[in-house]
């Protein structure tokens, strides 16, 4: 599996219509001095600031020289065209010193705020970004440029920030200093503050296309047989990301096996139900990709119902026990177990309940509403 860190990934696909909007604006001198990237996870959100950022800190925000400088105008004054290709995109040579020294981390004019590790054995991150993580921002952002450039700070998941974290940047916000730049990557933009939403270009990602992400799971996992290709690109409906992370964590087989149980009721069998709870009580990816799949299955079998569609066929066998199950209880009752199971992993994960029991609960759920019947 080849490395998809935001920090070391060269590349971007299914995006060019976003970036060719960077640099359309570049071109007419007033890029705004604080982007909001936002869309699903795993699509590329963190991949495109780190291009934005080397984009900056090479100097290819600035115009040629003898054209005039962009000075203030990335804040609102007027400034000098920039002649560029908006076809050309925002992507840098691996080898390039700027590209090398932001994957080191050791270039001086490129701060990344991000929630802070907890737990150095698991790399468990905390909850929140804490005002202490932002405190000196706005001394980082005033101060002149090392290298005589730009000034860039990448803020990601800018929605987990805690209100006085908020407070502390949307001061930043409220007066930026000239030659910085603040990209803010978030999952839920609809968290932050709506003053700092306000004060932000706005940049939405989309999901990526089946053929793009069929192409980047072909290259970033190549050891998945077609099928196996198949089924993961819908799984992870457009995120590269959710694709990789299910992948690592077993996901898909783990959704046949949930899938086959689930076809074998209504009376569940308890000897493959323990085997499945004793090994995510073990296992914390396994857990991770069960905890998401189920609900996630579960919705979208009875989304599927609610709009009298055919469930999709994901894994051999999915669109018969969807559909027999969809036929053998009301359409409310699955939304109730939906909102119960999704409820159960939910508190699980929260405050570490038994995930053993969490999964008997969660197929026993399942099981008393076809009993129900």
């Amino acid at each position: 599996m080849t490395d998809l860190s935001p920090r070391t990934n060269p590349d971007l696909l299914g995006h060019g219509d976003v970036e060719r909007e960077i640099l359309e604006t570049q071109a007419s001198g007033r890029v705004g001095h604080a982007w909001l990237i936002s869309g699903p996870r795993g699509v590329g959100k963190a991949t495109l600031a780190y291009r934005f950022a080397r984009h900056i800190l090479a100097g290819r925000l600035d115009p040629p020289e003898g054209e005039g400088a962009m000075g203030c105008g990335l804040f609102g004054a007027e400034a000098a065209p920039v002649r560029i290709a908006p076809d050309a995109g925002l992507g840098m040579d691996p080898e390039h010193p700027v590209f090398r020294r932001v994957v080191a981390g050791s270039h001086g004019d490129l701060r990344v705020i991000e929630r802070a590790v907890a737990d150095e054995k698991t790399g468990r991150r905390k909850t929140e970004i804490v005002v202490g993580d932002v405190r000196d921002l706005a001394h980082f952002m005033g101060m002149t440029p090392s290298e005589g450039g730009w000034r860039v700070v990448i803020v990601d998941e800018a929605e987990t920030m805690n209100r006085n974290a908020a407070n502390a940047l949307l001061k930043v916000l409220e007066e930026p200093p000239g030659r910085a730049m603040l990209l803010l990557v978030s999952h839920n933009p609809a968290r932050l503050l709506p003053t700092i939403r306000s004060r932000c270009r706005r940049l939405q990602l989309g999901a990526l296309g089946d053929d793009i992400l069929e192409h980047l799971i072909a290259r970033h996992l190549p050891e998945l047989g077609p099928e196996d290709r198949r089924s993961l690109v819908a799984l992870a409906e457009g995120s590269i990301g959710r694709a990789i992370d299910l992948a690592g964590q077993g996901g898909l087989d783990l959704c046949r096996e949930v899938i086959s149980m689930l076809g074998a009721l209504p009376r569940l069998d308890v000897t493959r139900l323990h085997a499945l709870g004793d090994k995510v009580a073990r296992d914390d990816q396994a857990f991770s990709a069960l905890a998401e799949l189920f609900p996630w299955w579960l919705a979208r079998m009875t989304r599927s119902g609610a709009l009298g569609q055919a469930p999709a066929q994901v894994i051999s066998g999915e669109a018969e026990v969807a559909a027999r199950l969809l036929g053998a209880a009301p359409l409310d009752r699955w939304i109730e177990v939906w909102e119960k199971v999704g409820s159960l992993f939910e508190r699980a994960r929260a405050v570490h309940l038994d995930r053993k029991q969490t999964v008997l609960s969660a197929f026993l759920a399942v099981e008393q509403t076809l009993g129900r019947s």
